[in-house]
């Protein structure tokens, strides 16, 4: 990257909001499922069919409000952010689909991006919203040390008129398409400190209500641009997994998120909506040598290495030993897919990514690399008298993390290596991210992250692998005039017949699995067709809450 700014320490400050979740009461909204009296039944007949009440985790309640120039609409729960309109949005298929943007064109080197805007879109204070408003939004973004979107391979946006932005890169880099769809186009005049509490938009929703740790209600725009809502009002409860399930129970909410160790409690009146993700789970490596130079973050220094993981043979050997579909099978009770790479299914992603569950040459790799059987503990192989034996860190209070964690050291076991599993919080972590495999939690509808967490400087780069040819293939794809070509190049980064990432190349991952985000539904209530949620169970399920409806009573 040309400058990771501030990403790094921002990016673990919303890292630890997905480490688990805290113990909330019920929240007390006065009301119940969709405008049903309180103390009444909560069916679904007679019920006010205009809104629907939905719970998100805690954590996916907005710190800094409802303003893209922070967190809204980017950061670790990636979603539109409703109130505000986009440049453009993606479709089920990821297609790009203009919003206000009319057209939008680069320039043959990449570093310049034309964007046309519609002329007849209105803020919710009557204001036209132009071009000014574009700019003033990516500036901001720009200059905020404490955004969560990613601009900075922007250096600067301008107006060149009402209806045209111009946005001036450093680098080529098409993938910017990916953020700029989630985020929401501010107003410059009536922007201001308090913007995240009352914020002004052009988008399907207005904030109506919000009651910090509790709740949030949105309206309909009356004067919206587009397709007039069809659900006019949401209502968004925060709560733990415990207190969703008592709100679909108790009939409070219509759709309320829950976890595969839920999923088997389905309250009456309700059914299990299984919504795909690309949420990944997946180890760290270290690559380097034990003792390598130090990552300097700020005015923090990481140590960086590990003798073990630093073997090609080992970390191999651990990708081939991972049986991924048993861990999906206990762990998540089948709600969820096998994994061999973060983005998982999405185009850029090669099928060289993948490998066959295979401990046996697991064994065949260690030896033939000289980790044989322990003169000490037999059941355990070493090396020159170092034990193959390393400590899995993941994120305390994360039963799946830590399920997954153990049952992986139990895999590895298999094959004579002796792993120590660690749960800590992520400030405990962090002194380890660079020495010692660490279980995370990553997933993203865009290349971007697959760029970060591979590309030598990539702020997720927690392996420290560096290699020239396969960051020229990123670089590329990066620079193709448009998304669709850039995809063959990230496939070259995975493996390009003689070295990649992938498993049977740099093997700097071992992913596990996607985890499936679960919701109880209320029968009767029609959800949209979803694309897949990107990490985090949080507002990309309401991507689409404009389109919901309710069925007709008796149909």
């Amino acid at each position: 990257m040309a400058s990771s700014r501030a990403n790094t320490v921002t990016r673990r400050a919303f890292i630890a909001g997905s480490a688990g979740l805290g113990a909330l009461a019920l929240a007390g909204c006065g009301q119940t499922a969709h405008g049903d009296s309180a103390g009444g039944t909560g069916d679904a007949a007679g019920a006010d069919t205009s809104q629907v009440v939905v719970t998100l985790t805690k954590e996916a309640e907005p710190a800094k409000g409802f303003d893209p120039l922070y967190a809204w609409g980017d950061g670790e729960h990636v979603h539109e952010p409703l109130i505000q309109s986009t440049l453009f949005v993606t479709d089920a298929e990821m297609n790009f689909v203009n919003d206000l943007a009319t057209s939008y064109e680069s320039s043959g080197d990449g570093l310049t991006w034309t964007f046309h805007i519609r002329d007849d879109v209105k803020f919710t204070d009557g204001e036209p919203l132009t071009a000014s408003d574009v700019a003033f939004t990516v500036n901001g973004i720009i200059g905020n040390d404490a955004a969560e979107a990613d601009l900075t391979m922007v250096d600067g946006a301008e107006a060149t008129d009402s209806t045209t932005c111009v946005l001036h890169l450093n680098k080529p880099y098409n993938a910017i398409l990916y953020t700029l769809a989630v985020v929401g186009i501010v107003p410059e005049h009536a922007y201001g400190p308090d913007y995240g509490e009352h914020p002004i938009g052009s988008g399907r929703y207005m904030l109506e209500q919000w009651d910090k740790g509790q709740q949030v209600i949105l309206k309909a725009n009356p004067d919206y641009y587009g397709e007039p809502a069809k659900m006019e009002r949401v209502v968004v409860l925060f709560m733990d997994e415990t207190a969703s399930l008592a709100a679909a129970k108790a009939k409070e909410a219509d759709l309320a998120y829950t976890a595969a160790t839920y999923a088997d409690q389905v309250p009456e009146g309700f059914k299990l909506l299984n919504a795909k993700s690309v949420d990944s789970r997946g180890i760290s490596l270290p690559t380097q040598p034990e003792g390598s130079p130090s990552k300097q973050d700020g005015d923090v220094s990481y140590a960086v290495g590990n003798a073990i993981t630093s073997d090609v043979a080992v970390r191999r050997a651990m990708n081939l030993a991972c049986d991924r579909d048993a861990a999906v099978r206990a762990v998540l009770n089948g709600y969820g897919d096998a994994t061999y790479s973060v983005s998982q299914g999405m185009p850029w992603i090669s099928e060289d990514m993948q490998c066959a569950y295979d401990p046996e040459e697991a064994k065949r790799l260690l030896d033939e690399a000289g980790w044989v059987a322990d003169d000490g503990i037999p059941e355990r192989r070493a090396k020159d008298g170092r034990p193959l034996a390393l400590t899995l860190w993941y994120t305390a209070g994360d039963s799946v993390r830590q399920a997954l964690a153990t049952q992986f050291a139990q895999q590895m076991g298999e094959i004579g290596m002796e792993i120590e599993v660690s749960g800590a919080s992520f400030e405990d972590i962090y002194p380890h991210q660079y020495t010692d495999p660490v279980l995370w939690g990553w997933g993203s509808n865009s290349p971007s992250e697959y760029y970060n967490l591979y590309y030598a400087t990539g702020w997720g780069n927690f392996p420290c692998y560096e290699n020239a040819t396969l960051d020229g293939y990123m670089d590329e794809a990066l620079a193709q005039p448009t998304v669709d070509d850039s995809y063959e190049y990230w496939k070259e980064s995975q493996w390009d017949g003689t070295e990649g990432i992938c498993p049977k190349g740099a093997s700097t991952w071992v992913w596990i699995c996607n985890v499936d985000h679960l919701y109880f539904q209320r029968d009767g209530l029609e959800v949209a067709p979803q694309k897949p949620h990107p990490h985090g169970h949080g507002w990309s399920i309401l991507n689409n809450v404009d389109q919901w409806t309710w069925a007709a009573a008796g149909s």
